[in-house]
């Protein structure tokens, strides 16, 4: 897939675009705006996994998942993102590559809620 989108000069543009909108989103908005302050930084590194993702070079080594544990997500977190990544995906790439990068998206949101489930629910309660 890396190759038929292009290779990594699309995906970085596609990142840009889309974290634009994130940025701006009133669900998730806050939630990056609290976390990230280098923002070509974190781009960069978003697009070594997405390179990966899309079999192209594997440069991220970050422990996605983890991040991701302290952050509050909510379903509404995920349906807001998700409906944003398959909005800009289907607005960049052609309709047979969009549908499979969003199909990715939704996989890993997936496996994310349900590790971020797990974590929450083996964390010794505040008592």
């Amino acid at each position: 897939m890396f190759d038929r989108i292009g290779g990594r000069p699309p995906l970085l543009e596609l990142l840009r675009y889309f974290y634009a909108d994130v940025r701006q989103q009133a669900e998730i908005g806050p939630i990056f705006a609290a976390h990230i302050t280098d923002w070509p930084a974190h781009l960069e590194i978003i697009a070594d996994f997405w390179s990966g993702v899309t079999g192209g070079p594997a440069r991220y080594g970050g422990g996605m998942p983890m991040k991701h544990f302290p952050l509050g997500l909510e379903e509404r977190h995920f349906v807001a993102w998700l409906g944003l990544w398959q909005r800009h995906c289907q607005i960049r790439f052609a309709p047979a590559e969009a549908k499979e990068l969003t199909a990715i998206a939704e996989t890993i949101g997936q496996r994310l809620r349900q590790m971020i489930v797990l974590d929450a629910a083996n964390r010794p309660a505040d008592r």
